[in-house]
C-alpha cells in the first residue's frame, strides 16, 4: 500500500469516526430545543393523547438522526470496502505469477518464428517381461524451440500471460533449464530489490556473430560488442553487490555459468540470430549487465 492510500484510509477512518460525535451533538441541540419549547409553555396539555403526540414529537427527530448516522457509517465502510477491492485487484494485475520482475506489459523484442521439432526416432517396442519394462530409460525431454525458451527466459508479464506461463512450465521441466530460470528469477529479483529493473535497461542492437562467439567461448575483445549496457547506475548497483554480498555475487556467479551454458548448447543447433533475440529477454539482459558488472564482458573504449 502506498503513503497516499495510506493517509486515505486514515482519513477515511476518521470520519467515520467523527459521525457518532455528530450525532450526539445533533441529539444534545435538538433536546435542547424540545427544553426551551417545553419552558417556554408551550409544552403538552395534561390529556394522554397529547403526552403521546408530544413523546413522538421528540423521539422521532432523535430517531431520524441516529438512523442517519447509521446509514452514512454503514455507506462509508462499504465504499471503504469497494476501494480495498479494487486496490487488491489493480495489484493482482500489476503483480506477475511468477516474482521475479515486478514490471507490467513490459516492451517486448521481437520473437523468432520456432522451427521444426527435430524428427525424434519412435520408442522401441518394450518386451513383454515386467523386468524390461522397468529397466527402460525415460521418454527425453523435448527440446523447447526457440520462442517456447525466449518467453521462458523473458517471464510471464502476470496471470492472463498464458503462453509465457505454459513455456516457462515446460522450461522448468528441464533440469538445466530448471536451475537456469531459478538462477535467473533470483538475481532479477534482488536487482529489482535495488532498483534496477530489466525493462529499464536500454538495449541496443547487437551483432548475430557476436554472440555465436561468447557461446563458442570467446572472451576479452573479441566479444567487446556485447558490452551494450551504458546505465551507469545499474551497473554501480550490480557491481556493488557483487563486491559486497557474498550471497548476491555466489547466485550472480551461478547464474552467468547455466546461461553461458545455455548459449553453448543451442549454438549447436540454432542460428547466430536466436543466441542475439534470447539475450533481449529478461534473463538475458540479466546476463549481460552481470557479465559487465563481473568483468566477463568489457567495453572495446575501457
Amino acid at each position: 500500500m502506498s503513503a497516499l492510500e495510506s493517509l486515505r484510509r486514515v482519513a477515511a477512518e476518521q470520519s467515520r469516526d467523527r459521525l457518532p460525535l455528530i450525532g450526539a451533538v445533533a441529539s444534545v441541540v435538538w433536546l435542547a430545543l424540545v427544553a426551551l419549547f417545553a419552558w417556554l409553555g408551550s409544552g403538552p396539555k395534561a390529556e394522554p393523547s397529547s403526552w403521546l403526540v408530544w413523546l413522538m414529537g421528540v423521539a422521532l427527530p432523535l430517531g431520524l438522526i441516529w438512523f442517519g448516522i447509521w446509514s452514512a457509517r454503514s455507506l462509508a465502510l462499504l465504499r471503504q470496502e469497494a476501494d480495498d477491492l479494487r486496490a487488491s485487484l489493480h495489484q493482482m494485475r500489476l503483480q506477475p505469477d511468477d516474482p521475479a520482475e515486478p514490471r507490467l506489459h513490459p516492451r517486448r523484442p521481437p520473437v523468432p518464428q520456432p522451427r521444426p521439432a527435430p524428427e525424434r526416432r519412435a520408442a522401441a517396442p518394450a518386451p513383454d517381461n515386467a523386468q524390461s519394462r522397468l529397466d527402460i530409460d525415460p521418454a527425453p525431454i523435448p527440446e523447447l524451440t526457440p520462442t517456447e525458451l525466449f518467453l521462458a527466459l523473458n517471464f510471464p508479464d502476470g496471470p492472463d500471460d498464458h503462453e509465457a506461463i505454459r513455456c516457462l512450465h515446460l522450461a522448468l521441466g528441464d533440469p538445466a533449464l530448471a536451475r537456469l530460470i531459478r538462477a535467473a528469477q533470483d538475481v532479477v529479483t534482488l536487482l529489482a530489490g535495488q532498483g534496477v529493473y530489466m525493462d529499464d535497461l536500454e538495449l541496443p542492437e547487437t551483432d548475430p556473430a557476436l554472440w555465436r562467439s561468447l557461446a563458442g567461448g570467446a572472451r576479452g575483445a573479441e566479444v567487446a560488442g556485447l558490452a551494450v549496457i551504458e546505465d551507469e547506475a545499474a551497473l554501480n548497483a550490480a557491481t556493488g553487490l557483487m563486491r559486497k554480498d557474498e550471497v548476491f555475487r555466489d547466485v550472480a556467479h551461478h547464474f552467468l555459468r547455466h546461461f553461458d551454458r545455455l548459449l553453448s548448447r543451442r549454438a549447436e543447433t540454432d542460428d547466430a540470430v536466436v543466441l542475439s533475440v534470447l539475450g533481449e529477454s529478461r534473463s538475458g539482459r540479466a546476463f549481460l549487465l552481470l557479465a559487465q558488472a563481473s568483468g566477463m564482458l568489457t567495453r572495446a573504449d575501457s
